[in-house]
């Protein structure tokens, strides 16, 4: 991607608010030196007694070669047919580019609980495919050793970077900051995927987020081709 697509995107990234819990534009995450720009955010939460209850607020960022990479196949789609894609957010997650998440808490949560719940859809999603190894066995138990023993009130978040070599970078943050480096690193490329995959994959936990995305990819694939296309016929012809 040219500098002024990747400008393009970073004046488009704007800001997100998700239940009073704010998600800039731009961020660099922990363990990385590159900045991400926001691909969407959305709340989590579940029906309760009839009601919505909001539990966290979740943002996905990517690296801004993911816009390049992701329109090779998808530019030109309506964001209504990018959310109701598997396929689409299967690339995302398993894409060759970084990617960044940041759960943000809007009640309580112990790392102990997250961890459980997290994990839990994270081996759902290898049984269905197949993928089950002792090694995904012991990234998990190395997952849970790093969490359990937090706690995490309202405004907290557990920050994940989502290497495309296949490390998870885990990290905490008590006020919104992004520490620069995490406290953990797990080296296993499918709980690197799965953990993406079980916020908006097939049966993720936030439809909200899924939504998001697709709504802001579509928009930033069109702004880059449109970029890129203006780039091209500005050239100078040759011979």
């Amino acid at each position: 991607m040219g500098e002024e697509a990747a400008a393009a995107i970073a004046v488009a990234a704007a800001k997100m608010d998700v239940h009073g819990v704010a998600f800039p534009g731009l961020v660099t995450p922990p363990g990385s030196s590159k900045t991400h720009f926001l691909g969407g955010a959305g709340v989590r939460g579940l029906e309760i007694g009839g009601k919505f209850v909001a539990f966290t607020a979740i943002g996905v960022y990517l690296e801004s070669d993911a816009i390049s990479a992701l329109a090779e196949k998808w530019k030109g789609k309506a964001a209504e047919e990018l959310n109701n894609s598997i396929e689409f957010f299967g690339d995302i997650a398993g894409g060759a580019f970084e990617k960044f998440t940041r759960v943000t808490m809007i009640l309580p949560l112990t790392g102990e609980q997250y961890s459980e719940k997290v994990t839990e859809n994270c081996v759902a999603i290898w049984k269905e495919t197949g993928i089950y190894t002792d090694a995904e066995g012991d990234a998990v138990e190395k997952f849970k050793e790093a969490v359990k023993t937090e706690t995490f009130p309202p405004g907290s978040s557990i920050l994940f970077t989502h290497s495309p070599a296949g490390s998870l970078t885990i990290a905490f943050s008590e006020d919104g900051s992004i520490p620069e480096a995490g406290v953990a690193v797990i080296e296993n490329r499918a709980l690197t995927r799965a953990l993406l995959e079980s916020i908006v994959g097939e049966n993720g936990v936030s439809p909200a987020a899924k939504q998001s995305l697709a709504l802001r990819l579509s928009e930033f694939m069109g702004k880059v081709n449109v970029q890129e296309k203006a780039q091209t016929e500005q050239q100078p012809a040759l011979g």
